[in-house]
């Protein structure tokens, strides 16, 4: 299993700015991690979804799997 970390931006004129990112450890797979974090970022603001604060959600292998 992988790390992975996900950047949330929200764009402005086109620009991304960001405006906050989740680190998920240990997951099976990219589409997992993402999902996973999509939540997180949700839930750390407080929110429903967390496209009402960012326009975008970019992930990134952040490191080797586990151990065994």
């Amino acid at each position: 299993m992988a790390n992975y970390r996900i950047h949330f931006a929200k764009e402005i004129l086109g620009v991304p700015f960001t405006v906050g990112s989740v680190e998920i450890a240990r997951a099976r797979d990219p589409g997992r991690a993402l999902r996973a974090a999509e939540i997180r970022f949700a839930r750390q603001h407080g929110l429903l979804d967390w496209r009402e604060r960012a326009d975008t959600a970019d992930i990134a292998a952040s490191g080797a799997g586990g151990q065994g």
